[in-house]
């Protein structure tokens, strides 16, 4: 087997084409736990995205979003944290599961998606990235981001959906990667969620990073809930048991927190008016977008199922509003840009949207909670 993911003297492209073949992780695990990233050569980003846009040249460009500034007058003696969440949609899901019957299965193909997730990332160029339904980190993230400046982190889940599609790649799961210029992994753990004190499939990673600029410590979580209209009470023990593991790390909210996740909960359910309600101070970086910032966006997924159209709000960045400020966020793709089609499409890769937003540290760390 072929292990290199290239040399400074190849071109990207081949970086992009020589990842492992559909259900090939489990064959080339001897393969993937060769490949040291520190080893490999980095990539200039301007140069991976360049090739990410010849591969993509028959497809339509990319949509444009905006940011909105959200800054109230605070000053900041730093730079800005990005931070992305986005659930980038398993490829054995796509392609074998989920059934979005108004789009093609040629926009689905991997060699391409993989691409318009990459430029999406690329375009954004965030600090820290936290994603979910992950299929392709040995063979794709991983090895790429890591040449970026990343460091990278993967917890799957025990029983994967994943693993019923045949020519899988892997079970499917949440990642996170940071910026080592900015960050150092001070402490990271992977958590298996309970239920009714039931390890469930669903899992969470919570990393405490410091900042190099501030010296400040704070954690970064990801997470995704269990799907499903019926599963709210499942949902809201997960949830419940997700922030009783936050408060531990954090030390109670002494350590400010971000969290991303798909949720798969609307704002009317009782997970969320937990997360809205705990000791831990929690606000949705995304209602600040609202005239009144009080409201979530009216949908951050948008398909097309055999059994009608899914328009939902289920995916959210939270952060501890007495130590965080948010000076941004990404405006959402309009009902226009979507399209009657809706997602994924030849033109986005998922269907849920990505969330991005701009965060500060607060000047008064000591501030009363």
């Amino acid at each position: 087997a072929v292990c290199s993911m290239g040399n400074s003297t190849s071109r990207l492209y081949s970086v992009l084409a020589k990842t492992l073949s559909s259900g090939a992780v489990s064959q080339h695990q001897d393969c993937l736990e060769q490949l040291d990233s520190a080893r490999l050569d980095p990539l200039d980003p301007k140069d991976l995205l360049e090739e990410c846009q010849i591969v993509l040249q028959k497809r339509p460009p990319r949509f444009q979003r905006n940011f909105v500034n959200l800054k109230k007058n605070t000053a900041s003696n730093h730079r800005p944290i990005r931070v992305m969440q986005w659930n980038i949609l398993a490829q054995a899901l796509g392609e074998g599961k989920d059934n979005f019957v108004q789009c093609p299965m040629e926009a689905l193909k991997w060699e391409e998606r993989k691409c318009l997730i990459l430029e999406e990332i690329l375009a954004y160029k965030p600090d820290i990235l936290c994603l979910q339904e992950v299929d392709h980190y040995f063979d794709t993230f991983e090895p790429l981001l890591s040449r970026l400046g990343y460091q990278c982190t993967f917890f799957p889940k025990p029983w994967s959906p994943c693993l019923d599609v045949e020519r899988n790649n892997g079970p499917d799961g949440c990642a996170t990667f940071f910026l080592k210029e900015r960050f150092e992994l001070i402490n990271s753990a992977n958590i298996r969620l309970t239920a009714m004190k039931l390890k469930t499939n669903q899992v969470a990673i919570a990393q405490t990073l410091k900042c190099h600029e501030t010296g400040r410590l704070f954690c970064i979580a990801v997470t995704h809930l269990k799907a499903r209209t019926g599963w709210e009470r499942f949902r809201s023990a997960q949830g419940c048991d997700l922030l009783q593991n936050l408060k531990n790390i954090t030390q109670g909210a002494k350590i400010p927190l971000i969290v991303c996740g798909d949720f798969n909960a609307e704002p009317t359910e009782e997970v969320y008016r937990e997360f809205s309600n705990s000791s831990l101070n929690l606000n949705s970086a995304y209602k600040l977008l609202s005239p009144d910032g009080q409201s979530e966006p009216p949908y951050t997924t948008w398909k097309i199922r055999p059994s009608g159209e899914c328009r939902h709000t289920l995916d959210y960045i939270w952060y501890s509003q007495h130590a965080l400020n948010v000076n941004s966020a990404l405006g959402l793709l309009t009902e226009e840009q979507i399209g009657p089609n809706r997602l994924p499409s030849f033109n986005y890769p998922s269907d849920h949207l990505s969330l991005v937003c701009d965060f500060s540290f607060n000047q008064d760390p000591d501030r009363l909670l």
